[in-house]
């Protein structure tokens, strides 16, 4: 035999074993969890604008002519603090003739009283007629009034005297001068300058009429205090920072809601111990809306999609699923979802990328709490 035809029926004797079929790729491993239930505080954030919480305008309660003025324009005062000084020469000469007027009125009364004295006597011997005892009588009735009326004279005297020094009824910082030295001040009248108070201060802001209905629904509950006597607390931002870092507490709101807008007024009261809070100035303002349960994921396990945003979740044979959810703010850096997932539901939190909707996952428990870093604040 040939050697091609021997290498021919080896070849037809010898059995070969079938390919064996290729095997599906395993599913990939990815962590899934229950969303953590847990109690969460609900803000609502609002446009506010700064007040001061006290505002003066200093205006003479004597008319005079200015003849200095003792401080710098914005400067900080304190209650009692020396502003401007009017011409007291006028006023002195007034608080020396009230003291004359006192002493002609206090010699009159001595004079009264001595007659008093001496008739007394002479009426009862009968030596006098009873109507000049009336007389003497009405006589010292007269000093004596006349006496009182000159010590309040005196007294209003020293009060305009006084007056002629005109200082800060309380501490905050004053705008600039409205007169120099040299002018003529007209009582209640002429404007001096203006006072602001600055710790605290103001916070106005303007509530929608579901917020308030939402408030006093919540109030009434007992999750969140009720009236603003128990003052709901408040945080405030300012327009270049990042952080609610100013806390304050709700002092007042309105009794009727604004016809024209819908919305009811409200205040928050802040302090201000820096005084870099500056009256005008707007502010990001977040207010405590109440308790409420409520479901919260990791951030990182919150995706994009073409309706807004959405969790993958994991079914019981494994199929991944996507669930469009309505997200809240963050808690402990944690995501709080308002709605669109349940409590049972098993949301990747791990291997996100090796997920896509309707593939099949091989899924590993996991848990979810608060972030390590927003345990460490």
């Amino acid at each position: 035999m040939l050697p091609g035809a021997a290498a021919v029926a080896l070849a037809a004797g010898t059995t070969f074993a079938a390919p064996a079929a290729a095997q599906a790729p395993a599913a990939p491993p990815v962590t899934v969890a229950a969303p953590l239930a847990r109690s969460v505080a609900q803000w609502d954030e609002h446009t506010g604008r700064i007040e001061a919480s006290a505002r003066v305008e200093i205006r003479p309660r004597v008319s005079g002519q200015v003849t200095q003025v003792h401080f710098e324009d914005g400067a900080l005062v304190r209650t009692g603090d020396l502003l401007f000084t009017l011409d007291q020469r006028p006023f002195q000469i007034a608080v020396e003739t009230a003291r004359a007027e006192v002493a002609r009125a206090e010699a009159r009364l001595t004079l009264a009283e001595q007659q008093v004295q001496r008739y007394t006597p002479l009426v009862a011997q009968r030596f006098a007629p009873e109507s000049e005892m009336d007389t003497r009588r009405s006589s010292l009735r007269e000093a004596q009034a006349g006496l009182a009326g000159a010590r309040a004279a005196l007294r209003q005297a020293e009060l305009d005297l006084e007056f002629s020094e005109i200082r800060a009824p309380r501490p905050g910082r004053v705008s600039d001068r409205r007169v120099d030295a040299g002018n003529l001040v007209q009582q209640g009248i002429t404007l001096l300058t203006t006072l602001v108070a600055l710790d605290p201060v103001y916070v106005i802001f303007d509530a929608s009429e579901a917020h308030y209905l939402r408030y006093a629904r919540a109030a009434r509950g007992g999750s969140r205090p009720a009236g603003s006597e128990a003052g709901a607390a408040v945080q405030l931002r300012l327009l270049d920072e990042t952080e609610f870092s100013h806390n304050g507490r709700l002092n007042f709101v309105d009794n009727a809601f604004d016809a024209r807008s819908g919305t009811i007024r409200g205040r928050a009261v802040v302090a201000n111990p820096d005084l870099f809070l500056t009256p005008g100035s707007f502010a990001r303002l977040r207010l405590f809306a109440g308790d409420t349960e409520a479901l919260m994921v990791p951030d990182a396990a919150v995706i994009a999609d073409q309706s807004g945003r959405a969790v993958l979740t994991v079914g019981p044979d494994g199929t991944v699923a996507p669930r469009s959810v309505q997200l809240g703010p963050l808690v402990d850096g944690l995501r709080v979802v308002r709605s669109g997932l349940g409590p049972e539901e098993r949301v990747i939190i791990g291997g996100l990328h090796r997920a896509r909707p309707g593939s099949r996952v091989t899924a590993e428990q996991g848990r979810i709490g608060p972030s390590p870093l927003a345990a460490a604040k």
